[in-house]
């Protein structure tokens, strides 16, 4: 839902019949104009909400109220050099599990770096560095139930991860400009 793309009628109507075909919904809302998305995406039951970087507090008690997952992207913010980051604070305040992601594009976003992402939601969306470390792996895991499987290391995960040259997590934030990966499993295997 965006102002001069698509409204909000045009979009329940193509959304509503998405649903009717069986197809789950993740909607692209709120990044440039507070048009009404998020309370839509509520309305309509979506899994998640992507950007929210104008929705205001009555969009964001509307996503809670329907537990609809917020992913922020806030690569986007950044390269279009606007200042208005989601209030991810305000998200996690009302009990949303945030995610975070890239949103890698060469038209909005063209940097696929999660140490990047990291950064910026702890220096410009006020998250906790566990809250943004949480917000990349299980969070999102869950937005795609697949939370039994990935997202976090536990007994009978498939053990995908990295490790860093890092002596703290909170380092994954800290160091943005360079890759602390050392190491990359997939289902226990290094490659």
């Amino acid at each position: 839902c965006e102002r001069d793309y698509f409204d909000v009628e045009d979009v329940r109507r193509i959304l509503t019949a998405a649903k009717q075909h069986g197809l789950k919904l993740r909607m692209h809302v709120d990044q440039l104009t507070n048009g009404g998305g998020a309370k839509l995406a509520a309305e309509l039951g979506a899994t998640t909400a992507d950007h929210l970087e104008q929705t205001a507090a009555d969009g964001i008690s509307a996503l809670a109220k329907a537990n609809i997952q917020p992913v922020l992207l806030p690569g986007s913010v950044y390269a279009l050099g606007s200042k208005k980051y989601p209030d991810a604070r305000a998200m996690i305040d009302a009990g949303l599990a945030v995610i975070l992601a890239t949103d890698f594009n060469p038209g909005s976003s063209p940097s696929p770096s999660m140490p990047m992402m990291l950064s910026l939601a702890v220096t410009q969306m006020r998250m906790s560095p566990a809250e943004a470390v949480a917000a990349a792996t299980v969070n999102a895991a869950a937005s795609l139930n697949r939370v039994d499987e990935i997202g976090s290391l536990e007994v009978g995960k498939l053990a995908n991860f990295a490790i860093c040259d890092c002596e703290d997590y909170r380092e994954l934030a800290y160091w943005f400009g360079i890759s602390l990966v050392r190491d990359v499993f997939v289902r226990g295997e290094r490659v």
